[in-house]
């Protein structure tokens, strides 16, 4: 058999559905097809790009009818830069299908069905679809992605190969120069534009991100919910000259910037966490608040990057707990102890327990501003940290709190848990199938009561689920 014969086209194929990582499905010859850049309704000939066992993947390449669920999108960069892959579809519509996404995988995976024992809530919309990130992150590149309008141009001195904006999907090095991004409100874009020019203007040399040459690496804005700014420009390599020209030409047209930051970074990845970030200007920190909270962010802090839904998200925390003053509470995969110090009032003592000592450091330094005394925090892996040792130290806890990575829990974390036997969970998760499969094994000692998703991000396939479990 040839392995290289041409895999084939599957003509006027009608999807049918949304799946898993928003990918939307079709079906042939009772085979699963999970398809690229369609929605439901839309009848297409299908090109098959990969042959699995089970299912068939592969992208359209003639539309012979459009689906009436279609809206036209509102970003001109829709279809080639990597974000809002949703837009065409309108915000019902992708509430719908998240909302089903969620129920599918507790029904599939987590052999959860509805029914009076466990009440599963509407999808909690996100106040404002556009402008709503607090933080984004842009990479500068000498590899723009030319559009065909670009390519077609008489004038190659126009063909500028320098860009800043999102990575093409499927490419490492390719860009897309954002025009105008509607995911954070201004002035995100006029800084970001007026980096770039001043960049075009003086000769500032881009990133290779083939050849690791080039000045400029990447760019960091965020601005809080009380509207204070955080900027940080990313250089390769040390030269004096260019990156003060840079800094005080921005810091110069926008005053209104509270903290203006650089970083060299000459390793072979885009993190931060392991560099001395340096002041140019201003704090070195930014402040978000939450209620009576204010939340200290600096530039490694880890934030939930969508400010009103995360208010949302921890209050349904807080209701769930149904707080008498006098619980013990366990709060795994705390990150910079925002949920610990949302909740402390409501309760006798919180134990935040986190991976990254340097988030641990934000937790307390939180607590401290807060003047909050009633929390600890512990820097480790949760299966080590959450100990009979620890038990016999703080105490045994009411309730738990889990807000793991989209990975989700490990087995020895279920394991510990089990071992705890606290009188509820409470589980925050971006990964609904993970969440699932993990509300499986906790299934034996705790009844899941509870669901509630939550949009953080709309105009793409992502969905935050909140639930409730309790003791059998």
């Amino acid at each position: 058999m040839d392995k290289k014969r041409k895999l084939p086209v599957y003509e006027k194929v009608e999807i049918i559905d949304i799946g898993a990582e928003g990918k939307a499905i079709a079906r042939r010859n009772g085979m699963v097809i999970f398809v690229t850049k369609v929605i439901p309704g839309d009848i297409v000939d299908i090109q098959i790009r990969k042959k699995r066992k089970n299912y068939l993947e592969g992208f359209p390449v003639k539309f012979h009818k459009y689906s009436g669920k279609r809206v036209e999108p509102f970003c001109e960069h829709f279809g080639v830069c990597g974000g809002c892959k949703w837009q065409q579809l309108s915000y019902e519509d992708q509430l719908y299908y998240k909302q089903k996404q969620v129920v599918d995988n507790l029904e599939r995976i987590g052999k959860i069905t509805q029914g009076k024992k466990t009440e599963f809530k509407t999808i909690l919309p996100s106040p404002n679809n556009i402008y709503y990130r607090n933080k984004l992150e842009f990479t500068f590149s000498n590899h723009k992605w030319l559009t065909k309008e670009e390519k077609d141009q008489d004038d190659k001195e126009d063909k500028s190969c320098d860009a800043l904006g999102f990575h093409i999907p499927g490419t490492f090095d390719k860009i897309i120069d954002i025009k105008h991004c509607y995911l954070q409100k201004d002035p995100s874009n006029k800084i970001r534009l007026a980096i770039r020019d001043y960049a075009f203007q003086n000769n500032l040399s881009f990133f290779d991100l083939r050849k690791h040459e080039g000045l400029l690496r990447n760019l960091i804005i965020r601005i809080s919910n009380t509207n204070e700014i955080m900027v940080i420009i990313s250089f390769y390599r040390e030269d004096e000259k260019n990156q003060e020209g840079l800094l005080k030409h921005i810091s110069g047209i926008f005053p209104e910037i509270t903290s203006l930051l650089y970083v060299i970074n000459a390793k072979s990845n885009d993190t931060l966490f392991d560099l001395d970030i340096k002041t140019f200007s201003g704090r070195d920190y930014i402040f978000e608040q939450m209620e009576e909270l204010r939340l200290r962010i600096g530039p490694k802090t880890f934030y939930q990057t969508n400010s009103e839904q995360a208010y949302q998200l921890y209050k349904l925390v807080r209701e769930y707990a149904q707080f008498k003053g006098n619980e013990l509470v366990y709060d795994l995969y705390t990150g910079a102890g925002t949920i610990a110090n949302f909740i402390a009032k409501n309760s006798k003592k919180v134990i935040g327990i986190e991976y990254i000592p340097e988030a641990i450091e934000d937790a307390k330094l939180n607590s401290e501003i807060n003047h909050i005394k009633n929390t600890s925090f512990y820097a480790g892996d949760i299966k080590d940290i959450l100990s009979p040792g620890l038990i016999e130290k703080e105490g045994k806890p009411e309730l738990i709190i889990l807000d793991p990575p989209r990975s989700g829990l490990h087995k020895k974390v279920v394991q510990r848990i089990d071992f705890v036997e606290p009188d509820k969970i409470i589980y925050v998760s971006c990964s609904p199938a993970t969440q699932a499969r993990d509300i499986n094994l906790l299934d034996e000692k705790f009844r899941l009561t509870k669901v509630q998703p939550v949009d953080m991000f709309p105009h793409t396939h992502h969905v935050e689920n909140v639930v409730l479990m309790e003791r059998r």
